[in-house]
């Protein structure tokens, strides 16, 4: 809890991921992905329940070893490549027995995410009475130097007329929203709501052999 506020965390892990099979309990280092975004939320001070939203019993499996709370299966239909976040999340919300003032979504593809992160998004969102708080990274490509490529080869620029500026994109790893404001408009991103900055070292999102091969080697180094 923070500042008399409620604040559940979703973990959204379907089974059938195409690109990466079996990512979500895959090893690294020493444990399964999906324990790396476990132990960060149950350790933070803020966050009155942990939950797993899953149609997959091996990932259910462990992540209760790892004392992640599972209330339900996610029903099959939600766990389809056409399901959103959204449809997950109102599901998760609607399922449990409690009401919360704010729920926190972590992908468990981000495993370099910190309880620090968490806390600090929490923090943000309540501090400053925002819909919803999302994690971002500063990216390091000019938008001036990007090409559309056309069925001959040829280039036109992507981004005309755009003067260069710092800008961002979601990494994924940390979703905030005012839970009351989102199962009445099924949106997570608002006008007013704000940018979490992370780093570049805690912001890989797993999804290819190559990202999870990226992290590998991060995790070596930590």
């Amino acid at each position: 809890m923070y500042s008399n506020k409620k604040i559940l965390a979703v973990i959204p892990a379907r089974g059938g991921s195409k690109r990466l099979p079996g990512k979500n309990i895959m090893i690294l280092g020493n444990k399964p992905l999906i324990a790396w975004t476990i132990e960060a939320a149950k350790n933070s001070k803020l966050l009155d329940r942990v939950i797993l939203s899953s149609d997959d019993q091996e990932i259910i499996t462990v992540a209760k070893q790892y004392g992640c709370e599972v209330p339900f299966v996610r029903p099959s239909q939600l766990a389809s490549d056409k399901a959103s976040s959204e449809d997950m999340l109102q599901h998760a919300i609607t399922a449990i027995d409690q009401e919360y003032d704010y729920v926190v979504l972590l992908q468990p593809t981000s495993p370099f995410r910190t309880t620090d992160d968490i806390d600090t998004a929490i923090r943000m969102c309540i501090d400053n009475q925002a819909p919803s708080v999302e994690s971002v990274i500063k990216i390091s490509e000019n938008p001036e130097w990007m090409f559309c490529l056309n069925k001959g080869g040829k280039m036109t620029k992507a981004c005309k007329g755009v003067i260069y500026s710092e800008k961002y994109i979601l990494n994924g790893a940390v979703y905030v929203i005012e839970t009351e404001l989102f199962m009445k408009n099924k949106k997570i991103r608002y006008p007013d709501s704000l940018a979490y900055i992370m780093p570049k070292e805690r912001s890989v999102d797993i999804d290819t052999k190559d990202d999870f091969e990226y992290a590998e080697f991060l995790q070596l180094r930590r």
